[in-house]
């Protein structure tokens, strides 16, 4: 990879519609080799996938919660069946395996309280293995970003 791709990938991450043509402008380059770069950065796997970001407060998902979960046992058994079953669970973003006092970290976004304590009761807390957990409440938003310095 080099400097010209790694100008490209940081104009994608900003905004991932910029055309071609806009994009060989702001480069330098012909549109096909803006394209003929794009498609061998999907074929490599740098460009894993396009998504649209959505505004958590106007889908009713601004209730933020980072809960810290412990396993009863690190067994490789309990991770895999874990690690399966947390993955389906809608609520859940994203999952860390983590070092330290917790095995995960979860990023569950619900639309209040009382949503998230149903999601704890009713899907979190029946999944197999799950030795306890620890709830943190996002109070305000300081940085989010999906881009990657280069």
């Amino acid at each position: 990879m080099d400097t010209t791709d790694k100008k490209l990938l940081a104009l994608l991450q900003k905004d991932s519609k910029t055309t071609n043509k806009e994009l060989s402008i702001k480069l330098g380059l012909s549109v096909t080799a803006v394209y003929e770069r794009i498609k061998k950065l999907e074929r490599e796997k740098v460009i894993s996938k396009y998504v649209a970001l959505l505004d958590r407060a106007k889908i009713d998902k601004s209730f933020v919660v980072f809960c810290h979960l412990k396993l009863i046992q690190h067994s490789k058994e309990f991770l895999t069946t874990f690690e399966k079953e947390v993955v389906k669970l809608d609520e859940v973003s994203e999952c860390y395996h983590v070092s330290g006092d917790y095995d995960y970290i979860l990023k569950i976004s619900v639309k209040n309280m009382e949503e998230y304590r149903e999601f704890m009761v009713t899907k979190l807390t029946t999944l197999q293995h799950i030795g306890s957990t620890h709830s943190t409440f996002m109070i305000g938003e300081v940085k989010n970003t999906t881009a990657y310095s280069l």
